[in-house]
């Protein structure tokens, strides 16, 4: 079945049809949380009077800025409406009154981490996600675009959620149930090779940005986490991928690509993806192309050290097997000044702290403030979130989270944050 003459998704299915349905959800659900049980039956005009939404002080606490390296001792961040005022030692910040106060003596405060590669499909993932410290995010694909509103329930109600760049279904030669997200896809059911033809390829890109992805993400592997898959099997080529990227670029969005194999990863970054996701195996030659580039590495540590500890035994093998070949990998990548993201490629309910990402990263091999970058103003560069996310500094993003003692020592305290601040407002 050929799909050269099916017209492209018509304008009946729209962006802001889509983002209007998602806002009117999270809109609905906003209205409940703010009023509570007990709004209908408060007499109008005595509302009780609150501090403005996002007006926070976080104060007493060490701060460090992951972009300077820099250590304030019982420092000061002022959060209005939502976004850092000020930030820096005590008795040189404006302090305004009658704001709410965060108690840090003790502590150490860095700026909210970032997961470059996450997976969610409800509310209680996005939650969880974002009490383990992920305050912005980027999606993996979810089946049938919950990723999207969840990034709409994030922008109304930021302490729900990580603001997320969602991107929509994978680009893969199965769709599986994905064919049932849009009516768009339906003619792509009975395709007897799968998504594989330029059209097709094509189609599901332009569905996705109908939808109102903000990345397409595709894979030139099959995957790990099946062990009937063979991950370093081929399932799109060069001129595949090309073909994904440049539909993509049309739209004006990014690719994120899955992969494993040299071949794999050399063919994904040729093609023009902004970042690799995993790339066990790739080799030098690649990573020198993705130096060149500018393209991304995000490994997913996590995960594979996941697969280690699976009950399935070729699950097992290979997470024992891929774990050591994978963190060369990163070392190399580093040493040779691939940018690097981190990202825990969480799903199912089971998210993984990022921090535990960032603990990965130096085990691998990675300094400490390194390691912290991957997951901070490196990955917020990756999502286009520079200047929003990665420091705590005036005009950023109030998000910020709380550890027990220093991270540059012990990385793991990031993986247990006694507080998440997301939007100025604790999470």
């Amino acid at each position: 079945m050929c799909l050269a003459s099916v017209p492209p998704p018509p304008n009946r299915i729209t962006r802001r049809g889509v983002l209007a349905g998602a806002a009117v959800l999270a809109g609905s659900a906003a209205a409940l949380s703010a009023a509570g049980p007990a709004a209908a039956a408060r007499p109008a005009g005595r509302e009780r009077a609150t501090a403005p939404a996002g007006d926070l002080v976080i104060e007493g606490g060490t701060l460090l800025d992951p972009a300077t390296g820099e250590v304030t001792e019982d420092a000061v961040v002022v959060i209005r409406s939502g976004k850092v005022r000020s930030a820096g030692p005590r008795g040189k910040q404006d302090v305004p009154a009658g704001v709410p106060r965060l108690d840090a003596h003790g502590r150490w405060v860095l700026p909210g981490l970032v997961d470059a590669h996450i997976h969610l499909s409800t509310v209680a993932e996005a939650r969880e996600a974002l009490t383990k410290g992920a305050t912005s995010a980027r999606s993996g694909s979810t089946t049938f675009y919950q990723d999207i509103a969840v990034r709409e329930l994030a922008r109304r109600l930021p302490d729900r959620a990580p603001r997320l760049r969602a991107a929509g279904i994978f680009v893969t030669p199965d769709l599986g149930d994905s064919v049932l997200a849009d009516p768009e896809l339906a003619a792509l059911a009975g395709l007897r090779d799968g998504v594989r033809s330029a059209p097709a390829l094509r189609r599901v890109v332009e569905v996705n940005l109908a939808r109102g992805a903000d990345v397409v993400k595709t894979r030139v592997n099959e995957r790990a986490g099946l062990p009937g898959q063979d991950p370093l099997a081929q399932v799109y080529s060069f001129e595949q991928l090309a073909e994904v990227v440049a539909a993509a670029r049309r739209g004006g969005k990014s690719v994120l690509c899955h992969g494993y194999s040299e071949k794999g990863c050399h063919d994904a970054v040729r093609a023009g993806i902004r970042s690799l996701e995993h790339g066990v195996f790739v080799g030098e030659r690649t990573l020198h192309e993705m130096r060149r580039r500018k393209t991304y590495f995000t490994p997913t540590l996590a995960a594979i050290a996941g697969l280690a500890e699976s009950a399935d035994p070729v699950l097992a093998e290979r997470g024992r097997t891929y774990l050591p070949v994978l963190r060369q990998a990163v070392r190399a990548a580093h040493e040779l000044g691939v940018p690097l993201a981190a990202g825990t490629d969480s799903s199912g309910g089971e998210i993984t702290p990022i921090g535990r990402e960032v603990e990965l990263m130096r085990a691998a091999g990675l300094p400490a403030l390194d390691a912290l970058r991957t997951a901070t103003t490196g990955a917020a560069r990756l999502l286009g979130l520079t200047g929003t996310a990665g420091r705590l500094a005036p005009g950023y993003a109030g998000d910020a989270v709380v550890v027990s003692g220093d991270p540059l020592e012990d990385m793991s305290l990031l993986s247990r944050p006694l507080h998440v601040v997301r939007a100025g407002r604790l999470g």
